[in-house]
């Protein structure tokens, strides 16, 4: 089991705001998950990977097919970094690594 970080990079996030964003997708998908799915990947050592997409309408694309696993869209609140809020990342599972991989497989490592 895995779990998928999607990260826009067009935003040139400082490292410190894109781990923050990181952390939060990755705790929302996995509080969409079932009890049970969630303690499976975190027995099985809470794997994720961190992945870069180049804009919103990226994102977007991701978004429309990964429904059916657990997810969740981040919107930075625009008090730092961003002047407006601004969507900066999707966490999608922890899922199977197979449904990860459906999902995901094209896209790099950030």
């Amino acid at each position: 089991m895995k779990q998928a970080i999607l990260v826009r990079i067009d935003l040139k996030m400082p490292k410190g705001k894109l781990a923050g964003q990181v952390a939060h997708a990755s705790l929302e998908a996995a509080l969409d998950a079932k009890p049970s799915v969630l303690e499976g990947w975190r027995m099985g050592g809470a794997k994720k990977v961190v992945l870069k997409v180049n804009d919103l309408e990226e994102l977007k694309e991701y978004i429309k097919i990964s429904k059916k696993l657990p997810h969740a869209l981040i919107k930075d609140a625009g008090r730092t970094f961003f002047s407006k809020p601004t969507i900066t990342c999707l966490g999608i599972g922890p899922a199977s690594d197979e449904e990860i991989d459906k999902v995901a497989s094209k896209l790099h490592l950030i």
